[in-house]
Formats: structure tokens, sequence, C-alpha cells
């Protein structure tokens, strides 16, 4: 035999193989105890069958615990829960069964939908077919042998999947044992390599592909990991959400409501809307000085929309408005606007601007309306009208990168006042879709990377990345990734240069050469969406707000009604230090009041008897603590002010104290 394979390894080796030489044959001409651990190899990234025959290229073993193996561990779970199903309940139709960001689901055609109970039975028959180790062997069939083999078995879902199937791509079918399923793989060698480190945790229902007109099927969600440590780690996080849900304690602290008559729109109760403003308000204060708040109309000629491409690119997701008047001339179509940029064009466009006025940063909380199918909406994290803590800054082209940097070091120090340390910054690149030319797309790509090497060099604490391909359709941008409190991330602040829409609007500023010139637009947001990110800080606190946002700071509680004089001057002096408090003088025992304000999370509750009014005190306890601190009144008032007070307004109190010192 020729040898005719050419491989080269990760330490930079290059080997020969012959012809049809599969990756478990590499893998055991390097050693006995990599084949054994082998799960797929992958050739220039690509993560292959360990059976399929290797081609000249850069080729890596992939292991069990290689970071690549856990999407294959989640994959075969699936097709194992497919066996499974089948095995208990013969006459049930497999659809299908993907992989989904930490985990896996598969939807199944059955008479009677899952329930809960069903799923203990299932995961013991999965541990069944994984202790029998059956190696996964793949065949390629015709079109037609796969749709009479599908049709003979009853299974009508994986006909329609092979008619969709391209004409010229291969109809892979997986076996593990006797029990296969339509797949374009990849696999591993054998259900053995899956562990038993799975779990099966819901059920729900789910149309056929997506549309309401099709059956409804019954899915089964599942997650699995390498090891036991990490599903056990998982379940953990998942517990520890489920505790944190902002929809609960968004109804037990009284915020806000959904109903069906405002679908993904929010009903903000007297709390939630001061927090809401609370967040509003400090925003507005570290944007002073910088940027211009401006107000853009939230109805526009749907002519705006197609000058900016939103109109072709998004208006599938746009609320549109058709107005007919007595004149036929008053015939139009408008849209609620999804975004704020092309209006705050029309702001920049409006009287004649020089270079000597730039950078022009415009902000604006705008309140925007997006199209969210129903089985998307998700509380505040995912709505149909949320307001954006958006701005643009127009300025010169040799001004962006200085402009991208100054935009960073606001949304890390924002992030920061709100207890969020672990960020990471991500490029997204151009996208195969995309408008503007690529000498536009090569000079902006090339600032950005140049600002994120010197994000890296300004500070280690930072995580970044590059996200090839996932840009916006007008130009590259940062992405702004948090980690909350229990290790989920948040994509929540965005930076975007973008050269398409002023060209579009035809935007100009005069230059020192009294020459027309194109502004570079930057698109940023910190928040992004003021109501998810409320959402996301309910959450990361448990709903133990810091005393600065929490919507009702104090509760002033009395032990007996001989203190109820005293606890109303506690309450006025709280008041006059700018705190929210509220009185509860209610004949009940004190035990009683604590509790039921800790449902309601109030973060201090100063509790006043006789004792307390005599000597002028107050005993004050913390959320979630059973310990009280006794301190005097003025004592008291000061400390809860200073706590009570916003970082940004602290910082610069401290500033002008330093200063004044």
């Amino acid at each position: 035999m020729s040898q005719a394979i050419s491989l080269t390894f990760p330490d930079g080796s290059v080997r020969s193989y012959d012809a049809g030489a599969t990756g478990r044959d590499v893998a055991e001409s390097i050693s006995k105890s990599l084949a054994k651990k082998a799960v797929a190899v992958a050739i220039d990234g690509t993560v292959r069958d360990l059976s399929d025959p290797v081609t000249t290229g850069r080729i890596e073993i992939v292991t069990r615990n290689d970071d690549r193996a856990l999407e294959l561990i989640r994959h075969d779970a699936a097709h194992v829960m497919a066996e499974a199903v089948q095995e208990l309940w013969p006459g049930t139709q497999v659809t299908i069964g993907p992989v989904i960001e930490n985990g896996f689901y598969y939807d199944f055609a059955k008479n009677e939908p899952f329930t809960l109970d069903d799923l203990p039975k299932i995961e013991k028959k999965m541990k069944e077919i994984i202790a029998r180790n059956a190696a996964f062997t793949k065949q390629v069939w015709s079109r037609e042998k796969a749709k009479q083999v599908f049709a003979d078995k009853g299974e009508q879902y994986k006909v329609e999947l092979v008619d969709a199937i391209p004409e010229g791509q291969d109809l892979k079918i997986y076996y593990q044992g006797d029990w296969f399923d339509l797949c374009r793989g990849p696999h591993m060698a054998s259900t053995g390599q899956i562990g038993n480190a799975f779990k099966l945790l819901k059920v729900a229902g789910a149309y056929w592909r997506g549309d309401s007109n099709n059956p409804m099927l019954s899915r089964i969600y599942g997650t699995a990991f390498a090891e036991q440590s990490e599903l056990d780690n998982y379940l953990h996080m998942l517990a520890e959400a489920e505790k944190r849900d902002h929809r609960r304690l968004g109804r037990e602290m009284d915020l806000f409501h959904f109903q069906e008559e405002g679908p993904g729109v929010v009903f903000w109760h007297g709390k939630g809307w001061r927090v809401f403003q609370t967040l509003v308000a400090y925003m507005r204060r570290r944007l002073a000085g910088d940027y211009q708040e401006v107000n853009a109309p939230q109805v526009l000629d749907k002519s705006l929309w197609e000058t900016s491409g939103h109109w072709g690119w998004y208006r599938d997701n746009m609320f549109k408005v058709t107005v007919a008047g007595d004149d036929t001339d008053d015939d139009r179509v408008f849209a609620l606007k999804p975004m704020n940029c092309p209006g705050h064009i029309q702001i920049f466009k409006h009287g004649l601007k020089s270079y000597r006025e730039l950078p022009i940063r415009l902000a604006e909380f705008g309140n925007v309306h997006r199209y969210e199918p129903s089985g998307a909406l998700h509380g505040l994290m995912r709505v149909r009208g949320f307001t954006q803590d958006d701005a643009h800054i127009f300025c010169t082209d040799e001004q962006m990168a200085a402009e991208c940097l100054k935009i960073n070091d606001l949304i890390l120090s924002v992030y920061k006042d709100f207890g969020f340390d672990e960020v990471t910054i991500k490029l997204s690149t151009r996208p195969d879709k995309r408008v503007g030319s690529d000498e536009l797309w090569d000079r902006a790509e090339s600032v950005m990377m140049g600002v994120l090497e010197t994000i890296q060099q300004q500070s280690n604490d930072i995580k970044t990345g590059i996200l090839p391909g996932e840009g916006a359709f007008y130009g590259p941008k940062f992405e702004y990734t948090l980690k909350d409190a229990i290790g989920r991330e948040w994509q929540c602040g965005t930076t975007q240069v973008d050269f398409n829409l002023p060209e579009r609007f035809g935007a100009f500023y005069i230059d020192s050469n009294s020459e027309k010139t194109q502004p570079v637009m930057i698109h940023r947001a910190i928040c992004g969406s003021m109501e998810r990110f409320l959402g996301i800080l309910i959450e990361n606190f448990a709903g133990h707000m810091p005393l600065w946002v929490s919507p009702l700071q104090v509760v002033v509680a009395t032990i007996t009604s001989e203190a109820d004089a005293y606890g109303l001057e506690v309450a006025e002096a709280l008041r006059e230090a700018g705190l929210n408090v509220e009185t509860d003088f209610r004949n009940e025992k004190i035990n009683y009041k604590v509790r039921e304000h800790s449902v309601t999370k109030v973060p201090v509750i100063i509790v006043c008897g006789r004792k307390e009014a005599e000597e002028r005190t107050v005993n004050i306890r913390r959320l979630g603590s059973q310990e009280q601190v006794s301190m005097g009144l003025d004592v008291a008032v000061e400390s809860l002010a200073l706590e009570a007070t916003p970082p940004d307004i602290r910082r610069k109190a401290e500033a002008k104290k330093a200063k004044a010192a």
C-alpha cells in the first residue's frame, strides 16, 4: 500500500499513513492507551467519527475529557434516550433530538404526553442501554431505502425529514446495537462512553417544526456531563436559579406583573417602577457632561426604515401600523421603532456640524418594540416592549479608537458599581451577509482589534475573545458578558462601529478643509435592555438588593403601641436622610412582622420597643440574618444614609472631601 495520507499532529510532527486509515488506526499507532481513551478525531478542527478514514491535514485525537467531547456525550445521550423511550413505549415515533446549550432534548410523537413521573423510568432504561456498551456504527443509505424502512416502522416524521434533506447529501444512519436513527453525526465509539453523569430535567409540548398548524409533540429535556461532579454543580446551579427566578421574586416583592392582554410588556407596580427609575437616574448621572440626552419619535414612516435597511432585515420583527386618511395621499405605513439609531441620525443631521464639535454623543432611554414569538417570552428577560440605555457617538475616523476605549471604561465602571467584576469582552467580526465594502470592514476590525489589545494590556482581570462572523450586518462589535453570583453568563453591553448608516442617510460634517465628510457612527449600550438588566440584578442578588437599589429600603416596626410615636420619629428621620421607609405598627407579634417583610425582601427592619424609645436607640435586623444590632438613632440614620447613597454619588463626595483636605 502507498503511504498517501500526511497528518500533522498538535506538537508539529508529521506522519504518513496508508490511504483508508481511520482515526482509530491513528490513535492506536500512537499508543494503545490513547486508543482506549479516544472518542473521536478532529481533522483541521472538524470533529469526525473515530471510524472515519482520515484525510491529509492537521489531526487531533479527541478524548472524553476534551471540551469538544461534551457535545458528543450529549448527542449520544439523546440517541440513548430515544431508544429507551421506544423500548418502554413501543409505537412512539422519534422526530428530532439536537444538542442545545447546557444539554439536549428529543421530541416524540406519543398518544399521551410524558409526565415528570416518566423521567426516572427513562433514566433507568438509559443506564441499562449505556451498560450494554453497544458500538455506534454508521451506514449510508439511499433516499428510497431510508424512506421505505422508516415508513415500514411507522416513523412518518422520519420520512418527512428524509424528504427535507437536500439532494446530493448522504443519508447517514447510526446504529447502537439493533436500534438506529437518521443522523448527521458524529458520534463516539460506543454508548458506554456516555457515562452515567446525565439527568432528565423536564417535559414540555412542542409543535412539529415549531409551526402551530402542525401536531403537538412531547419533548423531553436533559443534560449530560463528562463527570458526575460537573453534573452535580450544574444541578445545584439550576436549583439556585429556580430560587432566584425574577418572575417569582417580582411577585413576592410586588414589583411588576404580566398579563394576557399585554403579552410581552411589563405592568410596573409602584415599587418596581421606583427601582426602574433608580437605575435610569443612576445611568443619567453617569452620562452627565459627556452625552446629550435626546428623544426620538416612537412611530416613524416605513421609508426611514427602508433607508436604514432595517425594513429589509427586520421587518418581520417590527410592529407596523397602516394609517388610512380621508385623502389617499395620507395612506401611509408606519412602524413602532425597534431601535433608536435612525432617529438619532436625523437629530445629528439637523443643522450643519463642524469637525470641531465632534465627537457628538447622543443618548436616549428609548422605549422600543420588537415582535418576539409568544413561546420565547420570558419575564423581564425577553419582552416585546423595553427601554434601551442607548447612545450613538458621531466622531471622526481618528477619534474612533479613543471613543471605543472611553465607552469600555464606562461600561466596566457601571458593572463594577452593581457588583459584577467578572466580565468577558468579545469582538464579533464580519458576518457573511453584510453591507459596506471590505475596505471599511478591514478598517473597523483593525481599529477594534487594537482597542481589544489595549484593554487586555490595561487589565489582566478582563477576559477577551473573538466571535468570527457574529458581527452586526453593518459593522463589527464588542459584546460584554458578565457573570452572576451563581456562575451564569449574561450578555449585556455592546459597542458597534458603523460606517453604513451615516452613508445611507447622507450624514456628514464639515472637516478642517471645509469639505463634507462622513462621520463614523458608534452604537453603544451598557445595560442593553433596562428591563432585562433589572431581571438580572434581581436574580443575581436573589432579591436581596443593595440598599441603594432596593425599592423599599427600611421598615420601622414597633413591638408595642407605646413605641409608635417614637417609631414615627425614627421613620421621619430616615426619610429626611433620603431613604424609602414604611412603618408597621400593626397589632401583631414582632416575629410575624419580621417574617412577612423578609418574604418581600426588605433589606433593613428597624425594631423599636419601649426600651428603645426611652434610650433613643434602634435595633437593626438585616435581611437573611437572625442577629440584631443595637445603636443610637443618629448613628443608625447616618450609617444607613451613607449605605443608601449610590456609589457614583459617594465617589464624588469622597473626591470633593479629599480635595478640600
